[in-house]
């Protein structure tokens, strides 16, 4: 059983003996994986470490400022706006491991630039165990992963051998807050993967309005507690539907909810119908695009949480 004190102050003695004086990067993204990590690496190293918070133009709504009001005074964090770069190159491009390549390997690429600036050797990464086994099972490669070849940066993974629960236990050790410390995964392609077919910026905007939706009705039935992912999915199919006596043909959004412990596995619990009909009347309604709203009942086994 994880002694949440004891694997504290180990990796803390590990991280100073790795890194020793000099300096490190870490991807900031605000879930509890990489904030666990960074809050780590800082108590191990203090300012020679630099969160660096990315913004690839993917992110949920509210998300890029949350994250710089929660951790702009916590660690030495670095906002970089590279929306513009991300999805030109990611134009075009409809292969969901192509797109998590794409958006890993410029990943990489901000990170050695700042890194360069400030004097950086190491690479710290939130990977948890999930991560490497799903990718080295072929299952879907992940984010913090997609290491590209070439990368002069050495890589540090203090949280790699620890489940999902396990970054939550440690992170309220830490002193994180709960808001952190119990946030659903978000993947770090962000809504690259949760759009089917080719990325353009009306898509992501659906795809962005959709999810905020559902995080918005879910938390008001207070299940954010209880669900381990709440999400919408832009699909890439299109449904015939009726606005104001009128035909209309428009997206079809699927809703993701899931319980999980650890996201090796997960299941779609029963959920209050007055839920799923506000969610799809809000977003029929809210966002003229789509048409259709469904639910996804599928568990993990055989699909997994993520549609892409």
């Amino acid at each position: 059983m994880l002694d949440p004190s004891s694997f504290i102050k180990e990796s803390i003695e590990e991280i100073r003996n790795i890194i020793g004086k000099k300096k490190a990067v870490i991807a900031l993204s605000g879930g509890v994986d990489s904030s666990v990590a960074s809050v780590l690496v800082s108590k191990a190293i203090g300012e020679n470490l630099t969160a660096v918070f990315v913004d690839h133009g993917l992110l949920r709504q509210g998300e890029a400022e949350y994250v710089q009001k929660t951790f702009g005074n916590r660690l030495n964090l670095r906002f970089v706006d590279a929306s513009q770069v991300f999805i030109g190159k990611l134009r075009g491009v409809e292969d969901p491991e192509e797109k998590r390549k794409i958006i890993g390997e410029k990943f990489i690429r901000v990170f050695e630039r700042v890194a360069e600036e400030v004097g950086a050797e190491f690479l710290v990464q939130g990977t948890i165990a999930p991560d490497w086994i799903e990718s080295h099972g072929d299952i879907k490669s992940h984010h913090n992963l997609a290491l590209p070849h070439g990368m002069v940066l050495e890589l540090v993974e203090p949280i790699r051998e620890l489940y999902k629960d396990e970054v939550r236990i440690i992170g309220s050790k830490l002193g994180l807050p709960d808001e952190i410390v119990n946030r659903q995964p978000y993947p770090g392609p962000g809504l690259a993967v949760r759009i089917a077919g080719q990325l353009t910026l009306n898509k992501i905007e659906i795809c962005r309005k959709a999810n905020a939706i559902v995080e918005d009705e879910v938390q008001k039935k207070g299940l954010d507690k209880t669900l381990w992912q709440y999400f919408a999915v832009l699909t890439d199919t299109k449904v015939t539907g009726v606005k104001g006596d009128i035909r209309d043909y428009g997206y079809l959004v699927v809703i993701r909810m899931v319980e999980s412990i650890d996201a090796m596995t997960a299941h779609v619990p029963e959920l209050p119908w007055d839920l799923i009909k506000t969610i799809s009347q809000r977003i029929t309604a809210e966002i003229p695009e789509v048409t259709h709203v469904s639910l996804s009942l599928s568990d993990k086994p055989p699909s997994t949480i993520e549609f892409a």
